[in-house]
């Protein structure tokens, strides 16, 4: 009859190291052998298929005559010891295939244009080393992809510079620059560079809000230059379609129009004593512990292993 613990009626929880001598004891049909293998004493492996037996409340080998041999129960049980310590095996060569090869979830928001032209390239490059880890793209605004990234709701975010925050872990790893974009028709194509100035006579179509946004009013007022803008758009690719169409000039970061470019069907043009770069950040929190696939990621993209904690102070 099984005994339990005074008090309680939960059996004691059985060892894995009492089912891998429950099975060297069945297969050798010995036990002075069965310590010899596991390298055990005799009383020790009586004790605990002793244990065994009072936990199944039955015996599981019979030792009469000189001879080791399985009683009806120990029959029934060693096929389910075989498969626990399998399955115990499995979980093991599962675990250390996880922490060789990474898997899993990673989640990175960025802006519809970062999203579009600059992750692709980094996904593809990741995806060919990787390919048991899902990436999601989560598209937001800049000040959104910095919070979501504070909330550790995204494991990164890539957005424009500068970024201050000393949550953040943040790597520079994109450098652009934004020009001025024309349709090949328009009076200015055929210019080497352009001034604000003669940007001034153009209709401008501006992104609505943001980082570029901000940065564009900024040089206007500096040069204390009226600004003409004919639409506030919030999508980087419609102010693309709308320039190809002829309805105005804008801004766009040069990555975005190298293949209109390229192909003629826009002509992107230098500032004339003004620079507007865009460079973007790879940002992450500092004190989060990173998955394999996260490190994995991180080193993909910023060329860099993602660094060991540092030390707290005693």
């Amino acid at each position: 009859m099984v005994r339990h613990p005074p008090g309680t009626n939960t059996p004691l929880p059985m060892d894995f190291n009492y089912l891998r001598t429950f099975l060297e004891v069945a297969e050798r049909r010995s036990f002075s052998r069965a310590a010899e293998k596991l390298q055990m004493t005799q009383p020790a492996i009586s004790a605990q298929i002793r244990s065994l037996e009072t936990e199944l409340g039955e015996r599981l080998f019979d030792r009469g005559g000189g001879k080791v041999t399985l009683t009806a129960a120990g029959k029934v049980f060693e096929p389910f010891a075989q498969d626990c310590l399998g399955k115990l095996q499995h979980i093991r060569l599962a675990i250390t295939d996880l922490q060789l090869s990474p898997r899993g979830t990673l989640t990175v928001s960025a802006n519809e244009s970062t999203a579009l032209h600059v992750l692709p390239s980094f996904f593809s490059r990741f995806r060919k080393l990787f390919p048991r880890v899902s990436l999601g793209i989560v598209r937001a605004e800049r000040t959104q992809s910095i919070e979501s990234v504070l909330r550790r709701e995204a494991d990164f975010g890539v957005v424009s510079l500068p970024v201050k925050d000393p949550r953040l872990r943040i790597e520079v790893i994109h450098k652009d620059e934004l020009q001025l974009v024309v349709s090949p028709r328009n009076p200015l194509a055929t210019n080497a560079s352009v001034s604000l100035e003669e940007i001034t006579q153009q209709p401008l179509l501006l992104p609505k809000q943001g980082r570029r946004r901000d940065t564009l009013d900024k040089i206007f007022a500096e040069h204390s230059l009226p600004v003409r803008s004919v639409m506030e758009l919030d999508s980087t690719e419609l102010l693309k379609k709308l320039i190809i169409a002829e309805l105005g000039v804008g801004f766009l970061p040069r990555i975005n129009v190298a293949d209109e470019v390229r192909t003629g069907l826009l002509v992107a043009l230098p500032i004339t004593g003004v620079s507007l770069p865009r460079d973007l950040a790879l940002i992450s929190l500092k004190d989060r512990k990173l998955t394999r696939a996260g490190q994995a990621f991180h080193q993909v993209v910023t060329g860099a292993p993602w660094p060991s904690p540092s030390p707290k102070p005693s």
